[in-house]
């Protein structure tokens, strides 16, 4: 995974000057932090679909199910237009190998929640999506998606960079010739990650592994990859963190001693109840797992997840907080 991975973006948040006004939206800490790990590729709807810079603004009128994208003051219809151009990006995109996409907030092409959807009456309701980020998450509905405005909240930005490194985690594993024993070895490497996230899933996804040898491998890295993507889709609460915190202890029962394992459960304890963010105890533990030499818990991916998590010894620094492990 040395390479960098690939994700869509919109282009005026790289600094592209392509907006309707002739501006951009270019946000820093997709460029100069989530660019050190992450290969963009733009796409700006608009100006890609032959529309100018500057352009009449526009939005979105009628069905919020099917929004038309009408120019505001002129009343031109540009849906046509706009949904050829999508028809034809989206194959383009699918041969991309994208392990992830952000959208620009707001935006009648590319918003990805509450996009304003005008009635007939001239007055908007926040139930809409743009045109290009609806067929985006219909036809690539593994793929991680978010909103560059929510990347400020820090556990949603935690959650999508863990979707994409994860994404890309089991697409090396799918160009590596899969067997049966790889995707065991890869279900047990991943085993507290999905844990911390989604239990049920973990135990559905167990399932399809010993069953494994009655599908066609297709259909079978098809259902795994579902279960996969909608198991790190929850969130890791405190509760089920702490969980996986006390699985992993359970590993070093004849091992670590009696004070070694109070100072372990006493980080996990500050972590549930708030007080340090899971990069202390997750730290802690990573040491004992390289000095008792504990080769299972070093193959977890949860010690591990992905290099933005602990960034500069413990954070990232970046839209409105630092990237950890837990906040």
């Amino acid at each position: 995974m040395s390479d960098l991975i690939k994700i869509g973006i919109s282009a005026c948040l790289l600094g592209e000057k392509v907006r309707y006004d002739g501006g951009h939206k270019h946000d820093r800490y997709i460029t100069d932090t989530l660019g050190r790990y992450f290969a963009f590729v733009p796409v700006c709807p608009e100006t890609e679909c032959g529309l100018g810079v500057p352009r009449e603004a526009m939005r979105l009128e009628g069905d919020p199910a099917h929004p038309r994208l009408v120019t505001n003051k002129t009343h031109v219809d540009h849906t046509a237009r706009m949904t050829t151009w999508v028809n034809e990006r989206i194959k383009a995109l699918a041969a991309e190998d994208l392990c992830g996409f952000i959208f620009k907030k707001g935006s009648p092409s590319s918003g990805l929640y509450r996009v304003k959807v005008y009635n007939d009456q001239g007055y908007p309701s926040n139930s809409g999506r743009g045109l290009f980020a609806a067929a985006f998450t219909r036809w690539f509905p593994r793929i991680p998606v978010e909103e560059e405005g929510r990347l400020h909240d820090p556990e949603l930005r935690e959650n999508f960079i863990e979707r994409i490194f994860a994404l890309k985690r089991w697409r090396s594993f799918l160009d590596r010739q899969p067997t049966v024993g790889k995707l065991v070895d890869f279900h047990t490497r991943e085993k507290l990650l999905l844990m911390a996230h989604s239990p049920k899933h973990y135990r559905s996804m167990g399932k399809r592994v010993a069953e494994s040898k009655t599908m066609l491998p297709e259909s079978l890295h098809a259902a795994y990859e579902t279960l996969l993507m909608e198991a790190l889709s929850k969130k890791a609460t405190r509760a089920k963190q702490t969980n996986a915190l006390m699985h992993v202890l359970g590993y070093f029962k004849k091992q670590i001693s009696a004070d070694e394992k109070q100072e372990v459960l006493e980080l996990i304890e500050n972590y549930r109840q708030k007080n340090v963010p899971l990069i202390v105890p997750v730290t802690l533990i990573n040491h004992f797992v390289r000095k008792y030499q504990q080769s299972y818990l070093a193959a977890q991916t949860y010690l591990n997840p992905h290099p933005l998590t602990c960034d500069s010894a413990t954070t990232a620094e970046g839209a409105g907080g630092p990237i950890s492990m837990g906040i």
